[in-house]
């Protein structure tokens, strides 16, 4: 296995087909089709499935895809500190709940280490999605929360998918609501208070389980349902609908502006909030200076 094997595994991927990733590397296809069996054959292992529409990832190839990034960025970076290369596009990629202060640590991490190229994702995604994203080594981190009705089954989760979730912080429940909403200017509510206005919650998709659900009391019956996928759609239904969130109660105004409030909400439950990495890949320089930029910015 060499790293050049490596890049061609990253460009087939990128590119859904060999001739494609050949014509990248001024190579004739047959010489890479060549080089792919070699690899695939060392390995014991099928990396992509051939077909009409062109070179499809198969599981095994998608968690080999994962550990070939990692391999090729630290790479990338060594050679440009110790060996004086032209600098790289650096890459990074972080999978989180709708949760401000993740964006927030990514806005500075990219600040630090933007560079004059990079390609930097931050996926604001379905629990099990960032899950999966952790585990199959698309991204170096996940951001999500546990707490007493979930933990059971997303800590199995969790180990099941090679993985270990680091506490941050635990937040007493909020929710979010219109700073002009009736709700706004009570010093706390309950959970009659909330009775009269539509829930917001975010989809989960296939994988709807309550478990799976980024807000606590999940279960309890509301008159009044919307389901949303982004951030953006839900604060402007909280504005526009009166309507309700449950959330951490941590919000930045300089991302959300002041249009939005957090009230707390008089419930006997805990938000544990925290990170996911993967038991067997150390995250990377970016990796590890995010971390410490959202342990910053949850200690504040």
């Amino acid at each position: 296995m060499t790293l050049q094997q490596l890049r061609y595994v990253t460009a087939i991927a990128e590119t859904g087909t060999l001739s494609e990733a050949a014509r990248r590397f001024y190579i004739a296809q047959p010489s890479l089709t060549a080089s792919l069996r070699e690899l695939e054959e060392e390995l014991g292992l099928t990396i992509f499935r051939r077909t009409n529409r062109g070179a499809v990832l198969t599981p095994e190839g998608e968690e080999f895809l994962g550990y070939a990034r990692q391999v090729l960025a630290q790479m990338d970076l060594m050679e440009e500190k110790y060996l004086g290369a032209a600098p790289v596009k650096h890459q990074f990629c972080v999978s989180t709940q709708h949760y401000s202060f993740a964006v927030e640590a990514f806005v500075e991490l990219l600040r630090e280490y933007g560079g004059p190229e990079y390609d930097f994702r931050i996926r604001e995604t379905q629990t099990y999605e960032l899950i999966e994203d952790v585990a199959l080594l698309r991204s170096e981190v996940g951001v999500l929360y546990l707490n007493k009705d979930n933990e059971t089954v997303l800590r199995k989760v969790i180990r099941e998918h090679d993985l270990q979730f680091t506490p941050l912080f635990t937040a007493k429940p909020h929710v979010f609501v219109s700073a002009s909403s009736p709700l706004a200017a009570k010093p706390a509510v309950t959970l009659d208070d909330l009775a009269p206005y539509p829930r917001l919650s975010y989809e989960q998709g296939e994988h709807n389980a309550f478990y799976f659900s980024e807000e606590i009391l999940s279960t309890r019956d509301s008159k009044k349902d919307i389901l949303v996928s982004d951030r953006a759609t839900l604060f402007n239904l909280l504005i526009g609908l009166n309507g309700y969130t449950i959330c951490s109660g941590v919000i930045s105004e300089s991302l959300n502006g002041p249009n939005i409030v957090a009230v707390p909400l008089l419930v006997d439950d805990a938000m544990q909030i925290g990170y996911l990495t993967h038991k067997q890949v150390q995250p990377g320089l970016f990796g590890k200076r995010y971390i410490e930029i959202l342990q910053k910015h949850t200690a504040q």
